[in-house]
């Protein structure tokens, strides 16, 4: 690939083009990571390992990959690591909020959120579901809102939800937050602690494999539930393995699902990674190629849906040629009928031109 970086503002541009030099190697044009995201080569390399070990029977302690992944996603969201459930599905962790509500309690959702946000909140039957357009979400927070649930970047688009208007909106009228960071940690400039519940998975922007999600909790546990605590969530886990947990986690582990171990034994070295780098450079980088993808599209005469500031491009009407970019090597996406490119630290300006070539013939 003919690497021609868009410059970090937070760093100096020979180290992040090293660092991406080394680890990813992409042999295709790609622009999915909103799909998932490419893993780097000391994650590949460990996850090998792990599975080596295992499989010659002198396993690697995984746990302790499980607590490492977990202070690094802690530190990269800005919370306290005691506040991070380490788990697998984000539907999971939206099922628990879910449960943790009162027959009745009023949930504000946005229109055609992805599913996994939202559908425990349908699924449970006995509660008010009230979805408006992502736009109105902060305006429409009222009296007996129990809970907001919402993307902090839209899925289908790109489109990034005012999430401190919505903070402010919440707090006013007594209400808790739910945000879904799935296609925001990892390049968005996100604070996870002002927000009463963060969910995540990580096989995105945080390139982890799949198999591994985190939720964020208040200090308190948010009155959250441990409703599928096995022995894992014990505060002693060797000890709780039989009969009852007598003694939860005092900390928000108590909602750890049980881990997918191989997937947390690279995950760690994705998220120590991104790190390295740093979120403020991966930022800028990603911006500027999406902005470059824009100002092309502009150029063939072609609007995207406005999303400024989102990595995220989804092109009304072009969807439809996903498969023929596809067969030309040309990773992108067709949500709905549009055309989603999403542009990530492997990305670079030949990737973006040669995307605008393909559309333009």
């Amino acid at each position: 690939m003919d690497y021609h970086f868009i410059r970090a503002q937070s760093g100096p541009m020979e180290i992040f083009e090293s660092l991406v030099r080394s680890e990813f190697a992409p042999t295709t044009t790609y622009l999915n990571t909103a799909s998932t995201g490419l893993m780097p080569a000391r994650t590949v390399a460990a996850m090998r390992t792990a599975v080596e070990a295992s499989a010659a029977g002198r396993p690697t302690d995984m746990f302790a990959d499980v607590e490492a992944a977990r202070a690094s996603f802690a530190r990269l969201t800005r919370v306290p690591g005691s506040r991070v459930a380490a788990g697998a599905s984000v539907a999971v962790y939206t099922g628990l909020v879910a449960a943790s509500l009162p027959e009745g309690a009023e949930v504000l959702t946005a229109e055609a959120e992805f599913s996994s946000t939202v559908t425990p909140f349908h699924i449970r039957g006995d509660l008010k579901v009230r979805t408006v357009p992502l736009e109105r979400i902060a305006d429409s927070v009222r009296p007996g809102t129990a809970l907001v649930a919402v993307s902090a970047a839209q899925s289908a688009d790109g489109r990034i939800a005012d999430l401190p208007a919505i903070r402010a909106a919440a707090h006013e009228h007594g209400a808790r937050t739910y945000i879904d960071a799935s296609q925001a940690a990892g390049w968005l400039d996100f604070d996870a602690g002002a927000y009463d519940y963060v969910s995540t998975v990580a096989f995105k922007w945080l390139f982890c494999p799949r198999g591994v999600s985190f939720l964020v909790v208040p200090e308190d546990l948010g009155a959250l539930t441990p409703v599928f605590a096995g022995w894992i969530a014990g505060e002693e886990p060797w000890d709780s393995c039989y009969g009852p947990v007598e003694e939860l986690a005092h900390s928000a582990r108590r909602f750890d699902e049980s881990p997918a171990l191989f997937s947390y034994a690279g995950a760690r070295h994705s998220l120590a990674l991104l790190e390295e780098i740093g979120l403020d450079a991966v930022r800028a980088h990603d911006l500027a190629l999406a902005d470059r993808f824009r100002t092309g599209l502009a150029t063939l005469g072609h609007e995207p849906v406005p999303a400024p500031g989102s990595p995220i491009v989804s092109v009304p009407g072009l969807g439809h040629r996903q498969p023929e970019l596809g067969s030309a090597g040309i990773e992108v996406s067709n949500r709905a009928g549009n055309l989603r490119a999403a542009f990530h630290l492997y990305n670079t300006t030949t990737d973006v031109d040669r995307l605008l070539d393909a559309l333009s013939s």
